[in-house]
């Protein structure tokens, strides 16, 4: 390439990278105020009988692909609801994949998008990461970012597992949120 070329290139890429800057931050006043969100709602992992919401999509050959086998890699579409009735509001889904990232088949690694899809927070998602050591009644994993309303997100949730049954691999969990965005 010759070096008109390589600088007009070079000064084309710049200029583009400006628009796209200056347009993303055009919406966003960063003078608003950390806002504190607290949320509960209970999370539906279904992995057997009707309506099932996760699913075994690669594991370890020659290997059970199952919630307790090591490699097991599981994609998810929870429906989370207001109360621990499954009939109850929904107020979105959670969406993503989960790894039993524990050579005993004790932990889960998640990486999901909570995609609310109630009035309040119709189309916004929290993005939540952090292992899931789902033995234990209650744990913690992070809110690491989220997008509309909960633009900017940081935070954290706590885990409480109400029902878990190992023999169809089907758990109902209630999430305790608590979200700073702008």
């Amino acid at each position: 390439m010759a070096p008109n070329a390589i600088l007009k290139f070079a000064t084309l890429s710049v200029l583009v990278l400006l628009a796209i800057s200056a347009s993303s931050e055009a919406n966003f006043d960063f003078n608003q105020k950390l806002k504190e969100t607290k949320l509960v709602f209970y999370m539906f992992d279904w992995e057997t009988g009707l309506n099932i919401t996760t699913v075994p999509v690669a594991g370890i050959p020659g290997n059970r692909w199952w919630i307790l086998g090591f490699g097991t890699v599981f994609a998810i579409d929870d429906k989370l609801t207001e109360s621990y009735d499954r009939n109850s509001n929904e107020v979105g889904r959670a969406r993503g994949a989960y790894v039993n990232s524990a050579v005993d088949g004790s932990d889960l690694h998640l990486l999901m998008s909570v995609v609310f899809t109630n009035q309040e927070f119709n189309g916004s998602t929290l993005e939540i990461q952090g292992s899931d050591r789902f033995y234990n009644k209650y744990r913690e994993v992070s809110v690491v970012s989220g997008t509309g309303k909960f633009r900017f997100a940081r935070g954290y949730a706590f885990l409480e597992t109400l029902l878990l049954d190992q023999v169809n691999s089907n758990a109902i969990i209630r999430w305790n949120v608590t979200v700073y965005h702008y």
